[in-house]
This record gives structure tokens, sequence and C-alpha cells, in this order.
């Protein structure tokens, strides 16, 4: 097993894997029933997706997230995790999700070899929370953060994605759970992927989210976080078994600590999350390519990984969007 490196020295150990673009919501800042799906046969097949993560996992990639679309709405998810954790230098396989079919299927994806989620969770307000997901329950997703915490998942981290004039007055109620109910809570910045002026307005920073829960509910003492593998800064609030978490992609730019590329449900790999580049890996591998020709190609698309990510007045309109790619 070797070591992969890009051009700028980063070690790219870590790999989110999206398995599919449908979902079962319609959240305002994805919108992702405007655009066309994936026919069934441009989807990667659990198969080819366990070849792919060992050609990866011999060249040094050490830690996975299973992402959508919503994971959970691709038929017997617990397969593909057992394939993959039983990749020789695997070590950490994690789901995202918006928890509505946690509870259904949580046994069998520890059983097959889950270590962690991370549930997208908006607002607590019933009304609000079905217009931000056009029409979801939110009691089917608390439901599913309570059975992630029983189950003993850990660490169970909630993303919250603050929007201007929308969401933005529950931050700090947001906060409070990481007291009260020991949540570990991550405010991840809105990203403007649609081309224009009133989308980027939407954006809050996090030096301010962060403003607003200091001026609420006191002092965050920086610390650290139980396992992951992302850009997030977790603190703690004063008597807090919880975390609060930031990711500030737009106004804090971590690309120089960057260790990923994503592999997208059609057989693409993207070296940035917001850039358009991509190499095509699934090409090669219904041709007949072996593990060799695939770390090929892998490596093909950590070279052309590029320093950092465009600012926020530079971003074009991309190709895809964000329940294309996985997030």
């Amino acid at each position: 097993m070797t070591t992969l490196f890009d051009a700028y020295h980063r070690n790219i150990n870590y790999m989110r894997i999206s398995i599919t673009d449908r979902c079962n919501m319609r959240c305002i800042y994805c919108n992702s029933h405007l655009a066309p799906h994936l026919n069934h046969d441009d989807i990667l097949r659990y198969k080819e997706i366990q070849k792919i993560v060992k050609a990866a996992a011999r060249l040094g990639v050490k830690n996975l997230r299973i992402t959508g679309g919503e994971p959970l709405v691709r038929p017997d998810v617990g397969a593909l995790i057992e394939l993959l954790y039983l990749i020789e230098g695997i070590n950490d396989i994690s789901l995202t999700t918006n928890g509505v079919f946690l509870k259904k299927y949580l046994d069998e994806l520890i059983e097959a070899g889950l270590n962690r989620v991370n549930i997208s969770l908006d607002s607590f307000n019933s009304d609000k929370f079905k217009y931000i997901t056009g029409g979801g329950n939110l009691d089917d997703v608390l439901i599913g953060i309570d059975s992630a915490i029983e189950a003993g998942l850990d660490p169970v981290k909630i993303n919250m994605v603050p929007i201007k004039g929308i969401n933005d007055d529950e931050i700090i109620d947001f906060a409070k759970k990481s007291v009260t109910n020991g949540w570990n809570v991550r405010y991840i910045e809105y990203m403007p992927f649609a081309d224009s002026s009133e989308d980027k307005k939407k954006m809050i920073a996090i030096d301010e989210i962060k403003n607003m829960i200091v001026n609420s509910l006191g002092n965050l003492e920086p610390c650290g976080v139980a396992s992951g593998n992302g850009p997030a800064k977790y603190y703690k609030l004063d008597n807090s078994k919880g975390t609060v978490g930031f990711i500030g992609a737009m106004s804090h730019n971590f690309c120089s600590e960057c260790n990923r590329f994503r592999l997208t449900a059609d057989g693409r790999l993207m070296p940035c999350l917001l850039r358009d580049d991509e190499i095509d890996i699934k090409g090669p591998l219904r041709a007949g390519a072996g593990i060799e020709e695939l770390e090929e190609v892998i490596k093909k698309a950590v070279t052309i990984k590029q320093e950092k990510h465009p600012e926020s007045d530079e971003m074009d309109l991309k190709k895809r969007q964000m329940w294309q790619i996985g997030g």
C-alpha cells in the first residue's frame, strides 16, 4: 500500500461516494426535482464501487463516506457497506443521510460495518421544516437521530445549513441542543450553486454564526471531536457534553487541509466539490480495466486537484448541483 499525495503535498486519504442522485426530499437549497435523474444503467453497481475502492485503498485511501442524493433510497445499502468493510486498508465508513429511513435500516447498516452517521436537519419547526424540505416530516428525522444515538454510533453529527431569512432564527436553538441533549451540531455555510447574486445573499458566514452563539450562550472553547475526517472546527459551550462545529467553505478557505476526492453515482471522480473538473472511471472500469489501471485513473484525478476552490465572487454556475455530487 502506498500514500497518495496531490501536487500541493496534501495527503489524499478520504473518499466520498455518491450512490444515487435521487432523494425523498426536495430541499430548497438543492432542488433535485428540476433536472432529469440518471438512468439505471448509468449508475455504478455495488460491485463496481467495491472495485474502485479497492484500487483507492491500495493507494492509501482509508476513510469512506456514503452519500446521495439520499443514499437510503437505494435498495440494500447494507450490502454495499459490507463489501467496503471487507476491503483491506479501509478504517472508517460513515453515511450522510436526511434521517427519514435511518431507524428502518440502522441495525443492518451497523451489522454491515457502518461506523458513524451525519444527519441533515435545518429546522425544529414542523411547518418550516416542511417548507425547507419540500414536504418532509420533522418527526421522521428526529426519530432517526434518537435511534442513531441509542444505537451507540459515536459521534452522531447533526448538520444545519443556516439560510438568511429562513432558519437563521434557530441557530441558537441548535447550539442549545449540544448542552441539553449532548448533540454534535455542525453549522455548514450555504453554498451558492446557482449563479445569481440573490442566491449568494442567502449565505451567513461562519464568523457571524459563531458571534451569535457567543453573544447568546457564552464562550466557545476549542475542542476535538471523537471521530471524523472533514474540515469542521469544533467547540464546546460551558457544561456541554456535545460539540458545536463550523464548516465555512465560502468564508474560511480550508483547501490547504483538503484530504478528499469524490466518486459520483455515474462513475466520475471529482477532485473538488466547487469545481467542474472530472475524470471518468466508469468507462475504463466497464471496458475491463484491472485494479492497476483503475489506480492510474485515480492518480490522474488527484493530479488535477487544484490548490483551492474559486472565491464566492468568482464562482460560476456549475454543471452539477449538490444532489448530483454528494456534498
